[in-house]
């Protein structure tokens, strides 16, 4: 197959999958924008730098960037802080050096050290989430910006109290709305996209969107009392070429560096956002049908220059994100081109399609959310953690829960909080073993045997009966630390008053052979195999 042929295949893929990423990418870069006290066109541009900047350095074929829920309190914070948003804007352009250095020192490594049910419980717990927090804007309860998925709001509710508020006040028009956009998707996407032949490119979500402006609008003519109004519609500046358009614009204040909160406002974020964004990589790499891994250090570099960019030009932080991605991946994209189209998409939306964009009901942009929320939360994800067992199944639930009670990263710490327990509890239960046979008290230690064990491994000890048999068998144990290897010690030092006789079964290189040479005695019979 040619290049140019599969080229065109897969803008046949990329196109419609950029739309669907567009249109869940439009409400939530507007809504992180101003959840973290910046202009709403600060979230569009970080969107348009992620998706073209970003996107074309990036290694990875599907990964979305732009504003990230994760950073909206740092960032609000941080512009608090520093008391202005230029001064901000300096820290940004530093924190984008940091980034692109990390990659050049490799840091990318630390996302192989995040276990695979956290990142799992990670995915699904972001599925609820949209879930839980799409539900008020399917019902027209539109008073928490979009793209806020921490537990507790900035209008001093909580996730599940807004739910309650919706349906005490829901918008008759707006639950319409959101039905009837859910069907076009399931009806277009399961049914008529492929009778269609050449039509078939046109992604559902953008049929949902149309119907949600095509149904306000009619009511607007012909019920009016019933019809959306501005706070239930898209938001975008409609005036950057007029008088006042300049003021969407701004510039680093490098005075600033004489701050030195700007410098720790810089580390911070450097740091918040490259963990979200390999976090992000490590469950959009999951979610890949192709199973395509990303190069992790380039990818930090291409968040590093991205974010420098938006420092000079009056971003917010980018980074890689889930929800994004994900929809990107369930559209069925096939490669990158999907992530740069989109970054065009949004840049031609302030540019020329403002007043156009601005008639779509956020409840039909909810029920894209809906869609991509309850894939990402599949109670098929749910059915084959339980499959793998305690180890993987309890990591993930904890994982889920943290994240919706509290936000991403609080929920993750935790979840690899536990998921550590647990491969720690489960290395402390198949460590050391203890069987008897023959007569004989055996004792194996096996793979990575630590301080961990040393209570199980004294306990067994001290529970052998005088004159007995003893075995300790260490052939399996690819490390022995400093704490069982004393244990061991006190064990043969005690040997003869415990009239005992105990084998040390060794392979001939192991490193604690030398350990016990000074406490051969009578009762110790060295068995080097």
């Amino acid at each position: 197959m040619s290049a140019n042929s599969s080229l065109v295949n897969n803008l046949k893929k990329d196109f419609p999958a950029s739309v669907m990423v567009f249109l869940v990418a439009l409400p939530l870069c507007l809504g992180i924008a101003l959840a973290s006290g910046a202009s709403a066109f600060s979230g569009i541009i970080t969107g348009v730098i992620g998706g073209i900047v970003i996107g074309a350095i990036s290694g990875s074929h599907v990964s979305v960037s732009g504003p990230a829920a994760g950073l909206t309190v740092v960032v609000l914070s941080s512009i608090e802080s520093l008391g202005t948003f230029p001064a901000f804007l300096s820290a940004l352009v530093l924190a984008g050096v940091l980034q692109m250095l990390m990659g050049l020192l490799k840091a990318g490594v630390l996302s192989n050290f995040f276990p695979s049910a956290v990142i799992r419980g990670m995915l699904a717990a972001i599925g609820i989430i949209l879930i839980l927090k799409q539900i008020p804007h399917a019902l027209g309860y539109d008073f928490d910006y979009e793209g806020d998925f921490t537990f507790m709001e900035t209008t001093e509710h909580n996730t599940f109290t807004d739910i309650v508020y919706a349906f005490l006040e829901p918008a008759p028009l707006a639950i319409f709305i959101c039905i009837a956009a859910l069907l076009t998707m399931t009806l277009w996407d399961n049914k008529l996209k492929n009778k269609l032949g050449a039509l078939k490119v046109i992604p559902g979500a953008l049929l949902a969107a149309l119907v949600g402006v095509a149904i306000n609008e009619t009511a607007i003519l012909v019920l009016k009392d019933f019809a959306l109004e501005y706070e239930h519609l898209v938001k975008l500046p409609v005036d950057l070429f007029s008088a006042g358009g300049s003021d969407y614009f701004a510039s680093p204040d490098f005075g600033a560096f004489s701050n030195p909160k700007v410098y720790m406002v810089a580390i911070t974020i450097a740091l918040i956002a490259s963990l979200e964004t390999l976090l992000s990589i490590e469950a959009t790499d999951k979610l890949d049908p192709e199973m395509r891994l990303t190069p992790l250090n380039r990818e930090l570099i291409a968040q590093g220059v991205g974010n420098t960019i938006l420092g000079f030009v009056g971003g917010i932080p980018a980074t890689a994100v889930i929800v994004r991605s994900s929809a990107n991946i369930l559209a069925g994209a096939a490669s990158k081109m999907s992530t740069i189209i989109h970054g065009f998409l949004l840049l031609a939306s302030v540019l020329l399609f403002a007043p156009l964009l601005n008639r779509i009901p956020l409840s039909s942009l909810a029920a894209i959310l809906l869609v991509v929320g309850f894939k990402l939360a599949s109670p098929a994800i749910f059915k084959h953690l339980l499959k793998q067992g305690k180890s993987q199944f309890i990591p993930f639930v904890v994982t889920i829960l943290a994240i919706i009670f509290t936000d991403l990263l609080k929920g993750i710490s935790i979840g690899l909080s536990v998921g550590i327990l647990f491969m720690a509890f489960s290395n402390f239960k198949k460590a050391i073993e203890v069987s008897s046979h023959n007569h004989q008290v055996i004792i194996a230690l096996k793979n990575n045997v630590t301080f961990l064990n040393k209570y199980h491994l004294r306990n067994a000890l001290q529970k052998i009966p005088n004159g007995s048999v003893v075995v300790v068998d260490m052939r399996s144990a690819s490390f022995i630390d400093h704490d069982i290897a004393e244990a061991i010690e006190q064990f043969l030092a005690s040997a003869s008053h415990r009239k005992l006789k105990i084998e040390l079964k060794q392979t001939p290189g192991q490193k604690s052979n030398s350990r016990f040479k000074s406490l051969r005695s009578n009762y110790v019979i060295e068995a080097n195999e």
